[in-house]
């Protein structure tokens, strides 16, 4: 099975130049896709669902933000938007669907980057999805999740780290969060696979940051040290373009 995630940066601009076909003829079973900048009104205005998909959508409340979307070829068990907590749901940043052999979230963790306020939301958004989190393993489930974290972990997981040290995005409290969830028995598959620098998920686009391999490594997929016997390997499309991210794959056995 092969799961892609790709922060797509509107979707309506995704559905005009095919990127989620392109994508999806990739063999995608489970295709996730954050920032749709998007409403459910405008849907068949301009984008729908990828041939031979089921769509699952989660809206922001307002307009032209945020929003994810999972489509997939076999019907989940179950499907649902946001983790029950109204501040966050109301962004349109998690779909959860599970399955029979795990359960994925698709996630937009939000930007600290416009002020304080939004850095404050971000570390609360982190907070609170990873008791969510604990409480679900606590009830056996088996949890991969998928997305744009807008945090580089690491050093090696960005171009300039010491540019950055007081970036949000590469601030020590959201690395330590990463930290924390690490602890709870969370496994960045990529970097267990892959110890090499210079693998970025995301490159500035007003600073034609990727022509120059400028970039950040901020999308990934942590699965569970519980459902790692289901890994197969991780990559990074990073010669995929089409937005200022690059989808990213983990592939199932």
């Amino acid at each position: 099975m092969r799961l892609i995630s790709w922060n797509i940066n509107g979707i309506r601009a995704a559905f005009r130049k095919g990127s989620l076909d392109n994508i999806a003829n990739l063999n995608a079973d489970i295709l996730c896709v954050q920032e749709l900048k998007a409403q459910r009104h405008q849907m068949g205005d301009g984008f729908d669902v990828p041939a031979g998909y089921e769509g699952y959508w989660s809206f922001a409340d307002r307009k032209g933000y945020s929003g994810v979307a999972t489509f997939t070829k076999s019907t989940p068990l179950s499907s649902r938007n946001g983790f029950g907590l109204n501040k966050f749901d109301s962004e349109g940043r998690t779909i959860i669907t599970e399955f029979e052999d795990f359960t994925l979230y698709n996630i937009y963790f939000p930007n600290g980057q416009s002020n304080a306020d939004r850095l404050n939301y971000k570390l609360d958004f982190y907070d609170s999805f990873l008791r969510h989190c604990v409480t679900e393993l606590q009830q056996g489930k088996k949890l991969i999740v998928c997305g744009d974290f807008n945090t580089a972990h690491k050093e090696i997981d960005l171009a300039r780290p010491k540019q950055n040290q007081k970036t949000s995005g590469f601030l020590e409290i959201e690395r330590k969060w990463i930290d924390s969830f690490i602890e709870n028995g969370f496994e960045d598959v990529f970097r267990k696979i892959n110890k090499e620098p210079n693998w970025y998920t995301y490159w500035d686009q007003k600073s034609r940051a990727r022509t120059r391999n400028v970039g950040w490594r901020i999308d990934y997929f942590f699965v569970h040290k519980s459902a790692m016997n289901l890994v197969k390997s991780a990559k990074i499309l990073n010669k995929i373009e089409g937005s200022d991210h690059c989808p990213i794959v983990l592939d199932l056995v």
